[in-house]
Formats: C-alpha cells, sequence, structure tokens
C-alpha cells in the first residue's frame, strides 16, 4: 500500500509542477509577445521592407526555432542589430533577392551546426562583438534620427552623421517634420522614464506601452505624421524566384550571405551565453542552437522574411516573466500570427517616428559607453579594437568593418603573446653570452636585431635559443644571416645553441 502512496504522491506533484509550469509560460509568452511586436514591426520600417515582414520573421522564430533544442529560454526574430546590414541589402539587391540571401545564410548555418561549429563562436573577440554592436548602434541612431522627424535618411552612414546639422534646421523650418520629431522625442522619453513609475504600470512593457501613446496622442491631435505602410501578411510574403538566386553568384552577394549568417550567428549564441546567466535551468547546446538558429532563418529565407537572431531583450523578459521551459517562446509566436492574421489594420496607425524612437533607444543600448571607459583603464588593447571596429563600420560598411576587427584583434593577440626577452650576460673576459627566451616572431624582430647588433666586434659571441618556446622562419634566417656577418669581422664564429 504505501509504495502505492508514494507513487501517487509523485505523480500528484508532477502534474502540479507541469500544471505550474504551463502557467508560468503562458504569462511569460503574453508578456514576452507585448515586447516583440513594435520591435518587430520597428526592425522591419528601419531595415526598408514591409512591416509585415518583421512579424513573419517574429512568428517564425517563435514557433520554428522555438519548438527546436539547443536554448530552451531565449527567444529569436528580427532584430536591431542586424537592421543596417539588412538595409544595405535591400538598397543594394532588392526586395525580391532578400529572401535568396536569408535562406543561403539559413544553410550556411545549418552547415555550421552540423560540423559542430557553434562552440568555436565563443573564441571570436568579445571587442570586435562589441565593436560590431557598437557600429550597428551609432548607424541605427544616425539613420533614425531622420525617420524620427519623418525625412529620408542618406544611404551610407558618414553621410548620415554628416547631415545631422542639416537635418536639425529642416526639421525646425518645417511644421510636420517638428510634429513627428516631438512624438519619436516623446517615445524615447517614455522609454527612459517608463522604469522610474510604479510597478502597476510597469506590467506593460515599456516599448509597447511607449508605442502605444504616441499612436493615442497621433490620433487624438490628428497629427500629420507618416504612419507605418500596410499591406496584408500574405501579400507581404515574397518568396524567392529564380531570378534572386542568380544574384547569389556576384561577390558582394556572397558577402552579404557571410555577414548575414556569421553575424547572426554570433549574436545569437552571445546572447545564449548571456540568458544561461539569467536562470538555473538547462544550459545551451551551441551546435544545436546553431541548427535551430539555420532552420529558422531558412524558413523565413523561404518565405522572403528578414533575417532572424536571437534577441536579448526579448530572452531576458521571458527569463524575468518566469518562463519554465520553451512553451513560453512557441505561444509569443502563435500571439504573433493571430496578431497579424486578425488585427493588421492596427498597424496602420502607427507613427513611424514613434517605431524610430523605440530603436534610437535600443541602437543607445548598443554603444557601450560605459563600459568603454573601464575597457580603456584596464584593457587598452581591447578597447582600441572595439573602437577601430565601429568606426570602421560607420565609414565603410558592415562587413567590411568587421573583418578590419577581426584582423587588428589577430593582430593584437599576435603582438601581445609574441614575447621575447633577451638577457646579455658580459663576465669582462670571454664570450659574451645573449640568452633569448619566449617567443621570437617578426614582431620582435627589430628588438631582437637591435640588441644583437649592438654587441662588440670584437669578442666572441654565444647565444642560446634553448629557452624559446618559438622561433618562426624569420627571426631564424635574420639570426643565421647576424651570425653570418658578424663572424666575417675575423672574430670567433658566433656559436647557437638551439633546441627550437
Amino acid at each position: 500500500m504505501q509504495p502505492f502512496l508514494d507513487r501517487s504522491l509523485l505523480r500528484a506533484r508532477s502534474l502540479l509542477k507541469v500544471s505550474g509550469d504551463r502557467r508560468h509560460d503562458l504569462t511569460a509568452s503574453v508578456v514576452v509577445f507585448l515586447v516583440a511586436l513594435p520591435l518587430c514591426v520597428g526592425v522591419a520600417v528601419a531595415s526598408g521592407v514591409p512591416a509585415e515582414l518583421g512579424l513573419i520573421t517574429g512568428i517564425v522564430g517563435g514557433i520554428v526555432t522555438g519548438l527546436l533544442p539547443g536554448s530552451s529560454l531565449q527567444v529569436s526574430g528580427p532584430a536591431a542589430g542586424m537592421t543596417v546590414l539588412v538595409y544595405e541589402a535591400v538598397q543594394e539587391f532588392g526586395l525580391p533577392a532578400l529572401g535568396a540571401l536569408v535562406l543561403a545564410a539559413g544553410l550556411l548555418q545549418l552547415v555550421m551546426g552540423a560540423l559542430r561549429l557553434g562552440r568555436f563562436f565563443r573564441a571570436i573577440s568579445v571587442a570586435v562583438v562589441e565593436g560590431m554592436l557598437a557600429g550597428i548602434g551609432l548607424v541605427l541612431i544616425a539613420g533614425q534620427l531622420y525617420a524620427l522627424a519623418d525625412q529620408e535618411a542618406p544611404a551610407s552612414g558618414l553621410a548620415k552623421i554628416g547631415g545631422l546639422p542639416e537635418l536639425l534646421a529642416d526639421t525646425f523650418g518645417s511644421g510636420r517634420a517638428l510634429a513627428a520629431f516631438a512624438l519619436g522625442s516623446g517615445t524615447v522619453a517614455v522609454l527612459l522614464l517608463w522604469r522610474r513609475l510604479p510597478a502597476v504600470f510597469r506590467t506593460v512593457p515599456a516599448p509597447l506601452a511607449a508605442v502605444a501613446l504616441a499612436t493615442g496622442v497621433s490620433l487624438l491631435f490628428s497629427m500629420p505624421v507618416a504612419t507605418v505602410e500596410v499591406q496584408g501578411l500574405i501579400e507581404a510574403v515574397q518568396p524567392p524566384g529564380s531570378g534572386a538566386f542568380g544574384e547569389l553568384l556576384g561577390l558582394g552577394a556572397i558577402g552579404t550571405v557571410l555577414a548575414f549568417a556569421l553575424i547572426a550567428s554570433a549574436e545569437s549564441l552571445f546572447s545564449a551565453a548571456a540568458v544561461d546567466r539569467l536562470h538555473d535551468g538547462p544550459r545551451t547546446d551551441y551546435d544545436k542552437e546553431l541548427v535551430a538558429q539555420g532552420a529558422g532563418n531558412t524558413v523565413c529565407g523561404l518565405l522572403g522574411a528578414l533575417p532572424m537572431t536571437a534577441v536579448i531583450v526579448r530572452s531576458a523578459a521571458n527569463v524575468q516573466a518566469g518562463a519554465r521551459t520553451k512553451a513560453s517562446r512557441v505561444l509569443h509566436g502563435v500571439w504573433l500570427l493571430l496578431f497579424a492574421a486578425l488585427l493588421p489594420a492596427a498597424l496602420g496607425l502607427i507613427p513611424v517616428a514613434a517605431l524610430a524612437g523605440v530603436l534610437v533607444h535600443a541602437g543607445c543600448k548598443l554603444v557601450p559607453v560605459r563600459q568603454l571607459a573601464g575597457l580603456w583603464r584596464d584593457h587598452r588593447g581591447e578597447a582600441v579594437v572595439l573602437v577601430v571596429t565601429a568606426v570602421a563600420i560607420v565609414s565603410v560598411s558592415m562587413f567590411e568593418g568587421v573583418l578590419i576587427g577581426l584582423a587588428l584583434a589577430v593582430v593584437k593577440t599576435a603582438w601581445e603573446t609574441s614575447h621575447v626577452h633577451i638577457e646579455v650576460v658580459d663576465k669582462g673576459a670571454g664570450p659574451i653570452r645573449a640568452r633569448l627566451s619566449g617567443n621570437a616572431t617578426f614582431l620582435r624582430l627589430p628588438k631582437i636585431l637591435d640588441a644583437l647588433e649592438a654587441l662588440p666586434q670584437d669578442r666572441p659571441i654565444e647565444v642560446d635559443l634553448t629557452d624559446l618556446r618559438h622561433l618562426d622562419h624569420a627571426c631564424r634566417t635574420s639570426l643565421e644571416n647576424w651570425a653570418a656577418r658578424h663572424s666575417a669581422e675575423g672574430t670567433e664564429p658566433v656559436r647557437v645553441a638551439s633546441q627550437v
């Protein structure tokens, strides 16, 4: 009888736990849906594509990626961090080619996940990733400041920043632009002040509250501002045609696909690491998460939608709302689908300036101003990599900027690891001994040759290389040439002891 009672008690506890998990997941899914809705629409509008495509990516991120193994609590969808790259791709290749680019990036992510390359993304320099996000943030802020005033933004990052004084003058010279700017600035103010309000107000996510208030003010006062253009969910779906796949043969398109895949993967896996620190549940399997992201982007590509990444804002909201399982993120995708299917006309009431305010706020979060000061004090080289990466992205483009940052990080690491110490022992009589230790690479060759060439020409020299951990070809050849020159002066030949 007792074993039966014990089993019944365990079964009851299990059912209660499942019931509790479902209740928490349902609540969390609604919170994440309310956070994701304005962001999905805002990212799409800022990327230069129909607003519905942002919702489609959010739906796929919830229902498709959400069902797959990897990270149980992080939430995927269109991300502000990809906005600049998507906008550039749409401008260069056109909207019909976007699906093919995203599809190719998704397939590449699937291959990387199958090859178990997910864990290696943790080896990417954090300074490069933060610099990438900072550069994206700066370009995003500069571009959305134009949308904040219902103005058309220039194409390049430098042109966006250089045109800001003219934008300011034009804004205060136009009643319509000033109205839009006031609405967008008010949206930013609500986002900044929302966390200071009583808890009863903060049950509504700040982005939703800010956009809802701006929409209400716009309707109440009949403000002459631009609103989101709506064409319907089904109409927005544009599967890539054969002509779109022809675009993939160009070098520029290949670079864009690589940028989509690598940046989306890095952002997703860094987000997964951050989310793992927020909860005590199962840890992320990075390879499976990379496959899940690839599957989601493959579906997004087939639908002609935006690329997706895991988004830390939505993921953190999911954890903080009490999510226990992946059901919360799947349900958030269901709510997005129901909204897009049943209430699409509601999107047409949202002022573009309000969405621009949400993205300006999101862009500011991507620029690590406070962290940069501490990084400069403690790790100056990392701070330089971060700043150079960000400036390169603003000045050139996303893909080239990231490559410049990665190259600089490799050079910095090589310089820091190629330490070599030269000890010269001269007892006044007999040979002079020069002992080298550490890593002798071409980066330290000037230091090595300066020390050796400063030795007297009329004394025998012994060079001890046994303590070197590494001696590259350039250093070995230069040492041999120096020894040959020194021995030609009529002194005893240079003796070299080496184990490398």
